[in-house]
């Protein structure tokens, strides 16, 4: 359709011309935009098509002067007035309307195009002059296989999951609702034994689960397939096959340790549970933290690596995807550590389970109601002189939460102002405050609270200092290695260059404040003292040292310093607890940054020391390092981590202040060594 133009109808159409025409052609399609919305808003129409006025007759104009050759004014571009399509997304009838009408102008517009270059006798190739040909040389059985992977390892995993959370929650929440749970416990087998065989029993319902639903997709996929054979629906690609038979034999060996790790996990949050209600809801918590792992395979560019065979869940699925694309070398290249830590976390699980079970306040906890404005009103009331574990979770959880809404709302800096702004409200409104105000509102003892009421020995200062020291060659070097496991994402790496560049353009007091005191005053306070405070009240020193070392290294957001910060948070909690006090913490932070700080400046001039004699007993030149152009001699390792060995082993022989729950559980362990030992003597006479 092509409307005229006439500026008095409010209908439409779209002047064409110059100067004052020039408004009237914006004004017209004004209009024009106004009356085909009303009419599509009411339903009236389904779609409106505009035709600028002129239209034919420019086309026309534009087939002449192809056919005439005309070059005259090849110099200016030729362009057409493009027809409007007004269309309602809103609406599903305007949207298929608008994919009819779409495919039909597009075959019109091609159609002109070669009806102008066969009459201009030009072939059609002129407009595409060649076509891409694909050619699949994968063969069938392959090609398979390589979709199979892809979706057999993530739906064992999910089956093996499910399988084993509703029959440990019976076992364990629902015989506490029948009562039967007080009859096994005081039976002559031990904890022990108890969840072993109930463990057992979970794995064999998590592997029956996955292997008959395996087995029933099959069937059903089979099913499908011929029938759809049979109809002659099938693509023209193929179908898809049967998964190979060595894929059966993949996935039963990956299916037990698997079962073994999630019926251990099912079976210790079971065991907390009040009931099989409460049991239930641990369902969802569990799936959204191993989902992560199952599904981080199925990204793009995700392959077996070294680094990615240690992560727990997703080194079994990428193992078992290599494999099943046939690619056994590079899977039996890394079996070993997957193997390894799947072992691991099956028995890390199975001492989770098997010390849930040897409390008794987890076992048999009261069926109250959790509210969480009640909860909070009795932490503040009912304050103790630390923090209980959950007010130590809670204080993290808030952490985090701070962390990203600041994340979200801050700008990257450009200069060194915006740059000291933004690591001072990362530091002291993110983690300092708020443990701060956690310390004053939920316990009677702030000062105890944070290890700052104890005055530390002061032999211990100076200690802190050595060890810092001794353990930053050390910590270089794990920061090296495990860049090597995980690269650092481009985008990552260049945010680091902009911050490292604005700290090398700043005095060196500047970044020394903001990197190495700042953040060893803000964070000692928040994980080494309110947290940590909190977290030992478990009962166990180092469980309590593990958790807020983790805690300490996700705030750090990248996975590289979040793994280098766990691990130096170790020696820090170690710190805190044999020294019973925040200030060797405080030290030993701000040393291990000063160091790192002074470390990336002073190699930037090492090549004006090549001529000390001493420079190649401290450095050596390496280009395997990524961006680092020197690192630490292997002598100056051995050394350091020598003396970082005795300074800990120091450490280690200091007396310490005990919670009453780490008492509870050390006089509980002696009791049942006690026990186990007259027993042996007894079997034994």
């Amino acid at each position: 359709l092509e409307f005229p133009d006439r500026s008095s109808d409010v209908g439409v159409g779209v002047g064409v011309g110059v100067g004052k025409g020039e408004s009237l052609q914006v004004e017209l399609q004004k209009r024009t935009l106004a009356v085909a919305q009303k009419q599509l808003q009411l339903g009236v129409v389904d779609l409106v098509i505009v035709f600028p006025e002129g239209f034919s007759a420019k086309l026309a104009e534009f087939r002449a002067r192809i056919l005439n050759r005309d070059t005259a004014d090849a110099s200016t571009p030729w362009t057409l007035p493009s027809p409007m399509i007004y269309h309602n997304s809103a609406s599903e009838k305007s949207q298929i309307s608008h994919s009819r009408i779409s495919r039909v102008l597009e075959r019109w517009n091609e159609e002109i195009g070669a009806k102008n270059l066969r009459d201009s006798k030009m072939p059609l190739l002129a407009a595409k002059p060649f076509s891409l040909e694909l050619s699949d040389v994968a063969e069938a059985g392959r090609r398979d296989a390589a979709i199979w992977s892809k979706v057999l390892p993530f739906v064992l995993l999910i089956w093996a999951l499910t399988g084993a959370f509703y029959p440990a929650i019976d076992l364990c929440a629902g015989e506490k609702e029948r009562g039967t749970l007080e009859t096994l416990l005081s039976s002559p087998a031990e904890r022990s034994e108890i969840v072993w065989g109930k463990l057992l029993t979970v794995m064999l319902f998590s592997v029956a689960t996955s292997t008959l639903n395996l087995a029933s997709m099959a069937a059903t996929g089979s099913f499908v397939v011929a029938q759809l054979s049979n109809l002659n629906m099938m693509p023209a690609g193929g179908s898809l096959g049967l998964p190979p038979l060595d894929a059966i034999i993949w996935l039963a060996m990956a299916l037990f340790p698997v079962s073994a790790l999630f019926s251990a996990l099912c079976l210790a949050l079971a065991a907390m549970a009040r009931s099989t209600k409460e049991g239930q809801y641990y369902l969802m918590p569990l799936v959204m933290t191993t989902m992560p792992l199952m599904i981080l395979p199925m990204a793009p560019g995700v392959e077996l690596t070294l680094g990615n065979s240690l992560i727990p869940i997703t080194g079994v699925v990428l193992l078992l995807r290599t494999m099943l694309e046939g690619s056994y070398l590079l899977g039996l290249k890394y079996m070993v550590p997957v193997m390894a830590v799947t072992l691991f976390c099956c028995l890390f699980a199975i001492r989770w389970a098997v010390d849930q079970f040897n409390r008794e306040s987890v076992l048999f906890r009261e069926s109250e109601r959790f509210e969480l404005a009640l909860w909070l009103r009795h932490l503040v009331r009912d304050r103790r002189p630390t923090p209980s574990v959950g007010a130590a979770i809670f204080g993290f959880v808030v952490i985090m939460i701070i962390s990203f809404f600041i994340s979200v709302s801050l700008a990257q800096p450009t200069n060194v102002v915006q740059l000291s702004q933004l690591v001072f409200i990362s530091q002291v409104v993110v983690i300092a405050l708020p443990a701060l105000l956690m310390t004053l509102l939920l316990t009677n003892r702030p000062f105890d609270t944070l290890l700052l009421s104890r005055r530390p020995v002061w032999i211990t200062l100076p200690a802190a200092v050595a060890l810092a020291v001794s353990l930053h060659p050390l910590g270089i070097y794990a920061s090296s290695l495990i860049q090597k496991l995980y690269p650092i994402a481009p985008e990552a790496a260049e945010q680091l260059g902009q911050f490292s560049a604005l700290l090398d353009s700043a005095p060196l007091w500047l970044p020394l404040c903001l990197i190495a005191l700042l953040p060893a005053v803000c964070e000692e306070l928040a994980f080494r003292g309110f947290i940590l405070s909190g977290l030992r009240h478990i009962g166990d020193k180092w469980r309590a040292i593990a958790i807020s070392s983790v805690f300490f290294g996700v705030t750090h957001g990248i996975l590289q310093q979040s793994v280098s910060a766990s691990l130096l948070g170790l020696v820090l909690g170690y710190i805190a607890i044999q020294t019973g006090s925040l200030y060797p913490c405080i030290l030993f932070h701000a040393t291990y940054n000063s160091l790192a700080l002074l470390f990336s400046k002073i190699e930037l001039s090492a090549d004006r020391f090549a001529g000390n004699p001493m420079l190649p007993w401290i450095l050596r030149r390496s280009e395997e390092m990524g961006h680092a152009q020197y690192a630490y001699t292997p002598i100056l390792l051995v050394a350091s981590g020598l003396v970082a060995v005795y300074l800990l082993g120091w450490l280690h022989r200091l007396p310490y202040q005990k919670s009453s729950e780490e008492e509870l559980e050390e006089a509980i362990r002696r009791q049942n060594w006690a026990l186990g030992r007259d027993e042996l003597v007894a079997a034994n006479d």
